[in-house]
């Protein structure tokens, strides 16, 4: 009686906190746990679809650490699955192999995303949060050719929108990244010349290169990258992680010139957009199937396109013999897997990602099926695109993709030669004409002289007239820079002790009753013994 109690009282804690009993403990889902590491690209948006199964039974552990590390952890059988940017490309730079060892597996896309370009660049005490720059003025940012925010290129990439002399800081991937292999494979395709001379030699890198005597920072991880630019220290820092992570971060994000002269970001409607154009391997007996070709990605003329955008994958185990794979795991596998290329896509937007389209979850599906060929014991009923939730799908026509038709036209202002807008960039919102008029309007067209000069030396602005010599009042506000208050706790700070409070309030209602009730019995059996 005592111990039915007890697991009813347990039961009605869980309950209350908001956590739900497993099926598994019911023996109603043959589930085990699974393990991988990898992408730090893509993590975010992993660890929200490892939170929202785990409610039902599923048992899901992740670890980043970078693709690279994913990879190599799947191919020595350390771990169930990998995610990772980049597919395994048969030697790495260091002449080492990149191979599965022979492990069977498939590439599964998972979700699609954009490379941003976060920043920290004030003038006077005001952080800058509409900075734009086109993709020649970041591929020698990032190649150390320039090294100043008061460089003329910045200034014509901003409509002459003049920085302080502060030096640039670029903030890379000191460890084997899928975000360094992307960012650096568009640059040896649209900047050949920058990148090679740097570089040494064509092709991308997963480890950046970081010469001497630059002030290049090197950082592990997307959360270091992040942690580091926002940091105390960090104006004048600029670097590269996944959208997500400025967003998640409350932080502004370059706006990057496409191919048809819009500074854009990578909003989950931009990179819909963009990726409209990947080429996708579907010969089905190729060892790159489902792969992407970016090519067609980087040079798009949509004005809505972001043309640094991408897809990540998960490389899941398919050998019928695969040492570290049973029935249990493969279920949950493919479960899990089902539940994120379907309902889990409908959170990629929130989270700075942008959904599959029906294609490639068609094609997702295929791979999962690989589970049920490997181990027939495998349950796949129901799942297929028809129950699939996903706000990229139009169920009559394969070939559209209604996140990108959606996608709104950017706004005039963030054309070359116009703006820039003064609008906040890291919000995750379409940018469109209204946002940029609701921001107060946008800055004075080509040819206008600017409303402020900066002062090289204090890097305060100096505010002047429209002839550009009489002063004007004091309380003149920059052009390219908006207030910005850095809250000392970060978002995710706030939950853990949340939680705290709820037990603490728990506590105070459940523990004063049954400790009376212990007192009581303790009574009663004292007086029976007596």
């Amino acid at each position: 009686m005592k111990r039915r109690g007890r697991a009813l009282a347990a039961t009605l804690l869980a309950m209350i906190c908001g956590i739900s009993l497993p099926l598994a403990a019911w023996g109603a889902v043959p589930y085990a746990q699974i393990e991988g590491t990898g992408s730090t690209w893509s993590e975010l948006i992993v660890q929200q679809w490892i939170a929202d199964v785990n409610a039902n039974g599923m048992k899901v552990v992740y670890t980043g650490g970078g693709s690279t590390k994913g990879r190599k952890d799947f191919a020595n059988n350390s771990v169930d699955f990998a995610i990772s940017e980049i597919p395994y490309q048969g030697t790495d730079e260091q002449g080492q192999a990149d191979t599965s060892q022979g492990r069977q597996y498939a590439y599964l896309p998972i979700v699609a995303g954009g490379t941003a370009f976060t920043y920290q660049l004030k003038i006077g005490n005001e952080q800058v949060k509409n900075l734009r720059l086109s993709g020649e003025t970041l591929a020698k940012i990032f190649t150390n050719q320039i090294t100043n925010w008061n460089d003329p290129a910045i200034a014509k990439d901003n409509n002459g929108r003049k920085f302080p002399a502060l030096p640039i800081i670029p903030v890379v991937r000191s460890d084997g990244s899928g975000t360094t292999a992307q960012f650096t494979t568009w640059m040896d395709k649209q900047y050949p010349s920058i990148w090679r001379a740097y570089f040494g030699r064509a092709g991308l890198t997963s480890y950046y290169p970081k010469k001497s005597g630059s002030r290049m920072v090197s950082q592990a991880g997307s959360d270091q990258v992040m942690n580091t630019i926002k940091g105390f220290s960090g104006n004048g820092m600029i670097g590269y992680v996944e959208y997500s992570y400025a967003i998640n971060a409350h932080y502004p994000v370059v706006k990057v010139r496409n191919a048809a002269g819009y500074y854009v970001e990578p909003t989950q409607f931009n990179t819909a957009v963009a990726l409209t154009q990947a080429k996708i391997n579907m010969d089905t007996t190729s060892p790159l199937y489902l792969t992407q070709n970016l090519d067609g990605v980087y040079t798009h003329n949509d004005p809505r396109s972001y043309p640094i955008s991408s897809y990540s994958y998960m490389l899941l185990p398919t050998g019928a013999g695969d040492q570290r794979m049973s029935t249990a795991k493969r279920q949950t596998l493919a479960d899990f897997m089902y539940y994120s290329l379907c309902t889990g896509q409908t959170k990629a937007g929130a989270y700075g990602y942008s959904s599959l389209p029906l294609n490639l979850v068609q094609a997702g599906f295929d791979q999962i099926a690989k589970l049920k060929a490997a181990d027939p014991a495998v349950e796949l009923t129901d799942r297929d695109v028809k129950s699939c939730n996903n706000p990229t799908f139009d169920g009559k026509n394969l070939d559209k993709n209604l996140l990108a038709e959606k996608a709104p036209k950017p706004p005039e202002c963030d054309k070359d030669g116009a703006g820039p807008c003064g609008y906040d960039t890291g919000t995750g919102k379409p940018a469109t004409d209204e946002q940029a008029a609701a921001a107060g309007g946008t800055a004075p067209a080509a040819g206008a002289a600017p409303p402020a000069a900066v002062d090289p030396v204090t890097g305060q602005e100096v505010p002047v007239a429209t002839d550009g010599t009489t002063p004007v009042a004091a309380t003149s506000q920059p052009v390219t820079a908006s207030p910005d208050t850095l809250s000392a706790e970060r978002a995710g700070d706030r939950r853990p002790f949340g939680w705290v409070v709820v037990l603490e309030l728990l506590a105070l209602v459940l523990l004063p009753g049954l400790l009376a009730a212990m007192f009581r019995r303790r009574l009663a059996a004292g007086g029976t013994s007596r």
